[in-house]
């Protein structure tokens, strides 16, 4: 097979599946060897069209984010208030811990 064909070798893609930490078959390595060489041919098709004058969208459908406020919802703690009773420190109905901050 021609380079025209194949738009990435077999070492491109021994090189990426080494990357990926895959370890690929001989056939597994022509398969992806084919499909990726497809996945690339499709890529330089679209490279080939005009976009002059199309605006960018993130999504075809407006969407709207519904969110709620975050908050603490109150509840009867029954049997879990005595296990907060029993906690080193406690406030308002919950167990204190330190922070814990990462950097």
């Amino acid at each position: 097979m021609n380079r025209q064909n194949n738009m990435i070798s077999r070492e491109e893609v021994k090189h990426i599946a080494k990357l990926a930490r895959l370890g690929l078959t001989k056939e597994e390595i022509e398969k992806l060897q084919k499909d990726l060489s497809v996945t690339l041919s499709y890529i330089k098709k679209l490279e080939e069209l005009n976009y002059d004058g199309v605006l960018p969208t993130s999504h075809p459908v407006k969407l709207e984010n519904i969110t709620r406020k975050d908050e603490a919802k109150t509840r009867e703690l029954g049997e879990a208030s005595d296990l907060i009773k029993m906690a080193p420190g406690n406030k308002e109905g919950y167990i204190k811990t330190r922070r814990i901050l990462f950097s």
